[in-house]
Formats: structure tokens, C-alpha cells, sequence
């Protein structure tokens, strides 16, 4: 009670089954090129859009005014839906889709509401998102776009997401609701492994990362602990 449920993984036999070596020799890119350490049982196939393998962005001016010797940006906005939340959504698509879930909540007054409606629409999955009604109409035309079922709410994402647990057993819907599922936390951790692989299987001398729910703050520490 009051803590996130995670994945967890044979890691000693990963680690004697996959190397580094082995990962810098796969062709593929996108972050389930370690599906080793993913949600994925025999048999499951990704929902993918190629998320992931986001660029290292070298920021020389910036470091120098904060008196740094190297600064590197993790470029984000690559991912297909503009954001990490896409990392997220396509490991908890893949693993609602593959246990039998139609249909999917989620919360937001951002980008997870777009992410979740386009990894939906992937899959042939039902989306309904909730967002507060001043949510800015960029995000509220992102999840229309994508064909998403989208409910605004007059009042804050925490009013949204009282009512997603409200009707989500009723409606039948699969709760992707920040902590409410470990599989958004098993995409977010990718950006831990890439951050590693990407310095060579070391890690930077500090990682700084803003957040809200928390939920890829959590996964980059998962990711951590799992390499070591």
C-alpha cells in the first residue's frame, strides 16, 4: 500500500543472455530494441509508432554560463507524439492490448491524453481522455485527432481523474492513470538505458529532471538500479 507496482525481471539471466556488445549490434532502434527488460510475454508484439532512441543534444553555450564542463540535452520532442509520454503509453498500450483490455482512461491536462488516444488508435482500442477545461486546445485537438473519446472536465486534473476511478470499473475501462499501472514506468525507464548506452555504459555525473507525476523520474531510477 502507497507504493508503485512494478515490473520485475530475471536480470541475472538477461544479463547473461544479452551484453552490451549484443545491443549495439542490433539494427533496430526505438526503445523495445531491449525488450529483454520489457513488459512483453512470448507471443506479445509492441505497439509501436518508433518511439524512442532520442538524440543527445550537445548544449556547449549553456554549460559554459552554468560554469560546466559538458552539458547534453536528451531531445524528447522527437518522439512521435512530441513528447516522452510516448514511451509510456506504448508500453502500456502493448501490455492493456495484450491481456485483453478495449478499452482505456487516463486523466491529463498535457501530453499523455495525445499519446494515449494515438498508441490506442494503433492498437484498435477505445481511448477516453479527461482534461481540464482550460487545458490549452492544442492538446484537446491532438486527442480528437487521433480519434480519441475526449470529456472536459471544469476543474483540475485531480477533479479528471476522480472521475476516471469513479467509472472505470462500470464502463470497463483500463486505468492508464499516473501509478495506477506499472507499465508506463517500464517505457519511461528506457530513457535511463539509452542515456547509458549512449555514454558508452556510463552514466553522466548528474541527471537533472524536471516532473510532475513522477512517473519517469521513477522509471530512470528503475532503469539505474536494474543496470547496476
Amino acid at each position: 500500500v502507497g507504493a508503485p507496482l512494478f515490473a520485475r525481471y530475471n536480470l541475472a539471466g538477461v544479463a547473461l543472455s544479452v551484453s552490451p556488445q549484443d545491443l549495439s549490434r542490433r539494427t533496430a532502434q526505438g526503445m523495445w530494441r531491449y525488450r529483454e527488460i520489457m513488459p512483453l510475454r512470448p507471443g506479445d508484439t509492441p505497439v509501436t509508432l518508433d518511439e524512442g532512441s532520442t538524440p543527445l543534444r550537445s548544449a556547449p553555450r549553456l554549460a559554459a554560463a552554468l560554469e560546466l564542463s559538458r552539458l547534453w540535452i536528451k531531445d524528447e520532442s522527437t518522439n512521435p507524439t512530441g513528447s516522452f509520454k510516448a514511451r509510456g503509453l506504448s508500453a502500456a498500450v502493448t501490455a492493456a492490448a495484450a491481456r485483453g483490455a478495449r478499452k482505456l482512461a487516463i486523466p491529463t491536462a498535457g501530453n499523455a491524453g495525445g499519446a494515449l488516444a494515438a498508441y490506442a488508435a494503433a492498437a484498435g482500442l477505445e481511448c477516453h481522455v479527461f482534461m481540464p477545461r482550460d487545458t490549452p486546445r492544442a492538446f484537446q485537438l491532438e486527442v480528437i485527432s487521433c480519434g480519441g473519446h475526449l470529456e472536459l472536465v471544469d476543474g483540475l486534473i485531480s477533479d479528471c481523474g476522480r472521475i476516471v476511478g469513479e467509472r472505470k470499473q462500470e464502463d470497463g475501462w483500463f486505468d492508464v492513470s499516473t501509478l495506477k499501472e506499472p507499465y508506463r514506468v517500464e517505457g519511461k525507464k528506457t530513457m535511463g538505458y539509452e542515456l547509458a548506452e549512449q555514454f558508452g555504459w556510463r552514466l553522466p555525473d548528474v541527471v537533472i529532471y524536471p516532473t510532475g507525476g513522477g512517473t519517469g523520474l521513477i522509471g530512470m531510477w528503475k532503469a539505474f538500479e536494474e543496470l547496476e
